[in-house]
């Protein structure tokens, strides 16, 4: 489902990030960006509907439906479900339980080897961001066998090309309730060469459909939802304060160069700031096991997707990057797996008092708004005190579910800031839509504004 709108240069949105404008006389305008474009998944919503999804692929007509889960949903009701439903429909499949939590380039090309080798027809990911991530770079790269692995990985890491060929349907069912993958193009992994992550961001990645069932997301535990539901905190909040889509140049020369992630915009500014509200209201309640609130959780999840599917994230996810690439040997609890891991909601939540602190000039309003969410009294608030205000309330929102105590807490020290700065400057498909500029100096800043939240 896509959609594409245009606005005049009259109408550019220069009330909302107005630092971003001062260059604009300066420059022809058709420099600027003047269309968005929307695109995300179908979704199904409802409880029970994962068992359709045999239904569904009979109705494709598929002939070998590759299953990606992990080696711990494997064993659970959400890929039982699958697996039992595509039997029933007696549609044909093969399975892949390989799946990393947190994937690298290695586990990526694990995986490409395995669908390569077993050619299906349509995927199924059952699983977290991960799970589904690793299914759509499967996907891309069986449908281009001659491609290289950089070729499709965002510039200026990888060349960051256009897809010349058509995927394979992808149907997404989500386990957890956080990166709203199931409604994106994108697909985020750790560059073991550079130690940080990146990914390849295309809407030809996005899948064909997303089954939302609120059911698969019972077996999560405490930590779990806390983390995944504060990438929906920041998903949501990063994309409402991001850069506008007209603030943005240059203007892509052809539309198949547009990026999927283009700038806030007045229709991911509903999703987005909708998906907040539900975040804030029921993400404390989810952590204490509050069922009805984990499954208002599933929903904040899509509905953020589809606003930062399209209007994109910038400094919190870009700071995250390196700290969960660099992280040697803090294991978060809660997370069943053999390895260090940050996982990435918590990677993206602990620089975020800073960082909205940093940004809040751009568009004191919408900080302000944000901050009213959170509960703060903005009666008499000053535009200047934005920054502090949502920066004060995100800590305390952190504070009450549990969320360690900066990156100190995760194992950094002071030495380590020049690599996290070096990890953070190439991700430039997010950077560039911070709605203020940074440099090596103003990352470096964040990040050692960023070692305790609540000291």
């Amino acid at each position: 489902m896509s959609m594409s709108f245009a606005r005049g240069v009259e109408d550019r949105q220069t009330s909302r990030c107005d630092k971003g404008h001062k260059h604009m006389s300066t420059l022809k305008d058709d420099d600027y960006e003047y269309a968005f474009e929307m695109a995300t998944s179908n979704i199904r919503y409802g409880l029970g509907s994962t068992r359709e999804v045999g239904m569904d692929f009979q109705n494709l007509k598929s002939k070998k439906v590759a299953v990606f889960t992990d080696s711990t949903i494997a064993k659970l009701h959400p890929a039982l479900t699958v697996i039992e439903s595509l039997e029933k429909a007696k549609v044909p499949f093969v399975v892949y339980d390989r799946v990393r939590i947190e994937p690298t380039d290695v586990s990526f090309m694990d995986a490409i080897g395995f669908v390569r080798k077993e050619n299906p027809d349509a995927f199924v990911a059952v699983g977290g961001g991960s799970v589904i991530d690793t299914a759509k770079a499967a996907n891309l790269y069986l449908a281009h066998p001659n491609a290289e692995f950089l070729d499709f990985v965002n510039a200026p890491i990888g060349k960051g090309l256009p897809l010349t060929n058509s995927v394979k349907p992808l149907i997404a069912v989500p386990t957890t309730a956080g990166t709203g993958s199931e409604t994106t193009g994108v697909s985020i992994f750790d560059y073991t060469p550079k130690n940080f992550k990146t990914g390849i961001a295309n809407r030809a990645l996005k899948p064909l459909l997303g089954i939302v069932d609120p059911l698969n997301t019972r077996s999560m535990s405490p930590q779990v939802h806390v983390a995944s539901g504060l990438d929906v905190l920041c998903h949501a909040l990063e994309s409402y304060t991001a850069l506008p889509y007209s603030s943005r140049q240059p203007r892509p020369r052809n539309p198949i160069e547009r990026p999927a992630y283009q700038g806030s915009n007045p229709i991911s500014d509903v999703w987005s700031l909708r998906a907040l509200k539900m975040c804030i209201d029921n993400l404390p309640k989810a952590y204490k096991g509050d069922h009805a609130a984990q499954e208002q959780m599933v929903l904040a999840a899509t509905f953020a997707g589809i606003g930062f599917g399209n209007a994109g994230v910038h400094l919190c996810h870009g700071m995250s990057y390196p700290i969960a690439g660099l992280n040697k040997k803090y294991k978060h609890p809660g997370y069943n797996v053999n390895h260090s891991i940050v996982p990435h909601g918590i990677s993206v939540a602990v620089t975020s008092p800073a960082v909205f602190r940093f940004t809040s000039s751009a568009c004191p309003e919408r900080h302000l708004e944000a901050a009213q969410l959170f509960g703060a009294d903005i009666t008499n608030a000053k535009m200047a005190d934005a920054g502090l205000i949502l920066s004060d309330a995100l800590r305390k929102f952190l504070y009450n579910l549990d969320v360690p105590d900066g990156i100190g807490a995760l194992g950094f020290a002071k030495d380590d800031v020049k690599k996290l700065v070096e990890g953070t400057l190439p991700q430039h498909r997010v950077t560039k839509l911070s709605p203020n500029p940074v440099g090596y100096e103003e990352i470096a800043r964040l990040f050692e504004n960023s070692f305790s939240l609540y000291n």
